[in-house]
């Protein structure tokens, strides 16, 4: 039987402080050092585990850590070694080393050592945490071709204590060249950040971006030794975008090491010349824009009051052209169908970028993706960016669309077009889809009209990854908008060779490379009951506190779970199914004479007591658990449908039965 999660992570973390205590890093890299010097002559460039695992054992290494730890051997052994993940699952809670990682020495590695952090103020205050307190914690998130990891959470402090290790390889999904060894020139022209994303999670679970980080490795090219210690200082995000918020020690190591290492000249000659490109070309793209806005005002005078939307801030403060923010992406095999992507991201939760003071003024923040999907949370924009990149994985033309909803609210949504001309609105906040069939003007007024069912009232721009067009229609409500992008008197494109130059990837630019989605981590089961069980303690307390007692129908609760299944279905693919079979089981469980009541309930958090607050808050789902009555027995079940990202959908529903007296 497999270890319940938090008996593993346990497990793991003692595991983890024993062989700190030992210091196994250090030694198992000396010794990987001194086996590469001593066996791997120049004509001689293979060194398999086996020659390591030997080494190791040879010096002792591994008979020490055996002594320290006591096993328990057990039938399921077999399952727990079983193949190593791969990368596109967090490295979880524990550091590499402890995982089995094929490390190949013939490809080229950087070991990344996050060592403590400090100067993080507004925690000055903060007290130390008492042993099993819930504490609020720091977590580091990190992406480097195609490759992501996650630190352990550690609590909210001045100073940090980080102290993780992630093994990045530098040749990722490069094939071809990954398969040799590669020099510090070549990889000097691997211009791929690491991307860091830190994250603070309070104790009622919820998350905040504290800051985005782009960390240049190729430093420890220069380096003696392949060795660098960095000094990070993080800034804030927002309105905070200038404001140090702390400082990470960082170590950059090579494995194997260097044979030959750079002059620091010509790594920062590299950088200069890099910088230098890229900042040329966003000129240019700046022009080219500045010029496109003066003949597309020149169209019309109203023309400068639509939403046109060609550059966006991002979490840093940085102003980037929107069609660097799509990508089309490709989920593997987390996300079967574009419907089900559009679920995922409709479960994925929303917020409004945070604003300093009042005025009511929206705060423009579109979020790279790592940090959208690290926090979990984000705008309708970075939900809209996200959908669309994954429909376009998907093989759908896809856009993002700029107007405004009700009473003039901005918005953006997606948008798809079918090759007969079908033009779809997804609602990337909900899932919903729309079909939209355009109101002729012209028509006599006798001629019957379609009636919009999207609340979308005007629209400006639409873009994605190689396309931008700004609405240059007489008039920019969406309902007798038509979508023939084709033709310039309607919809004005922008070069599609200047959008190339500064969104297209590979190229030398400041858009960020987009990362691979991850599995989910929650174990759906478990939360499920988990929820069930802490919701039956808060109504059998409320009840209480009313001077009701509660009765559990057990097999009445069991009874609900197609319900549940059936809505999650409905929301995923649009097609209710299930609900007679339903119907039928629970009139066989409710006896004549007696009243059954059920009330459904959708969240996308975990957080029990959160949602039975807002479940009293509504007069129908009081009604049942506060029933009253003769005979009344209650029902209560939770069903959890997992998402990549570790986003869920929660499907609670609330049922009782009781005998009706007139």
């Amino acid at each position: 039987m497999a270890l319940p999660p938090e008996k593993a992570s346990e497990l793991k973390q003692i595991i983890h402080q024993q062989l700190v205590k030992m210091d196994v890093h250090g030694r198992i890299r000396e010794v990987l050092a001194e086996t590469i010097r001593e066996e791997l002559a120049p004509e001689h460039q293979q060194l398999s585990s086996e020659d390591l695992i030997k080494a190791l054992r040879k010096r002792g290494i591994i008979d020490d850590v055996m002594k320290e730890l006591k096993f328990v051997t057990d039938a399921n052994e077999k399952e727990r070694t079983s193949a190593p993940k791969p990368s596109t699952h967090f490295v979880d809670r524990e550091p590499p080393v402890l995982k089995k990682t094929n490390i190949d020495p013939t490809r080229r590695y950087l070991y990344l050592q996050v060592l403590g952090g400090k100067a993080f103020l507004e925690h000055l205050q903060e007290p130390e945490p008492l042993p099993g307190e819930i504490c609020s914690t720091f977590t580091l998130c990190l992406h480097f071709r195609n490759q992501r990891f996650r630190s352990k959470p550690v609590p909210c402090a001045c100073e940090p204590d980080f102290h993780d290790g992630f093994l990045l390889e530098v040749h990722k999904d490069s094939l071809g060249e990954g398969s040799k060894m590669v020099d510090a020139t070549t990889m000097l022209s691997i211009c791929d950040p690491v991307h860091m994303v830190l994250i603070k999670t309070d104790t009622f679970g919820e998350t905040t971006l504290v800051a985005s980080y782009f960390l240049e490795w190729r430093s420890v090219l220069a380096a003696e030794n392949g060795i660098t210690n960095v000094a990070v200082e993080l800034l804030g995000v927002g309105t905070e975008s200038k404001v140090s918020v702390g400082v990470l020690n960082i170590r950059l190591e090579m494995y194997p090491q260097l044979s030959k290492t750079l002059s620091p000249e010509v790594t920062n000659t590299q950088f200069a010349l890099e910088r230098q490109k890229t900042a040329e070309k966003e000129r240019l793209f700046l022009v080219y824009a500045k010029q496109w806005w003066r003949e597309y005002l020149q169209i019309r005078p109203t023309h400068n009051v639509r939403l046109v939307k060609i550059f966006a801030q991002d979490e840093n403060g940085v102003n980037r052209p929107v069609c660097s923010y799509i990508r089309p992406l490709r989920a593997g095999r987390l996300l079967d169908t574009p419907r089900q992507a559009a679920r995922f991201v409709s479960v994925l939760g929303y917020e409004k970028a945070p604003v300093i003071g009042g005025g009511g003024g929206k705060q423009e923040q579109w979020c790279t993706l790592l940090a959208f999907l690290c926090r979990n949370k984000g705008d309708c924009e970075d939900h809209a960016n996200l959908l669309c990149s994954l429909l376009l994985g998907f093989g759908l033309e896809a856009f993002v669309c700029v107007g405004t909803k009700a009473k003039g609210v901005p918005h953006t949504w997606v948008m798809t077009c079918g090759t007969d001309g079908t033009i779809t609105f997804w609602e990337s906040l909900t899932g919903h889809r729309y079909i939209h069939r355009p109101i002729n003007p012209d028509d006599p007024p006798l001629v019957e009209q379609p009636k919009p069912l999207y609340p979308y009232r005007t629209i400006g721009s639409i873009f994605n990854h190689q396309k931008f067009f700004g609405n240059c229609q007489p008039t920019d409500a969406v309902e007798v908008c038509v979508f023939d992008l084709h033709d310039e008197s309607k919809w004005k494109p922008m070069s599609g060779e200047a959008i190339k130059s500064v969104c297209s990837p590979g190229t030398m630019s400041s858009v960020p490379p987009f990362p691979p989605l991850c599995a989910s981590t929650i174990d759906a089961a478990v939360t499920s009951n988990d929820i069930e069980l802490q919701l039956r303690i808060l109504i059998s307390e409320h009840r209480k506190d009313l001077g009701l007692s509660t009765v559990w129908d057990d097999h009445l609760s069991y009874l609900l779970s197609p319900a549940l299944a059936a809505y999650e279905l409905e929301r995923t693919t649009s097609i209710s199914a299930g609900n007679e079979e339903f119907q039928d089981a629970v009139r066989r469980a409710v006896p004549d004479g007696h009243t059954f009541k059920g009330f459904p309930i959708h969240f996308v958090y975990r957080n029990a007591r959160r949602a039975f607050a807002t479940c009293l808050r509504s007069p129908f789902c009081e009604e049942i658990i506060c029933c009253r009555g003769d005979q009344v027995r209650l029902a209560v079940r939770v069903r959890v449908f997992t998402y990549p990202e570790s986003a869920c959908a929660v499907w609670i529903m609330f049922a009782c039965k009781y005998r009706s007296v007139l």
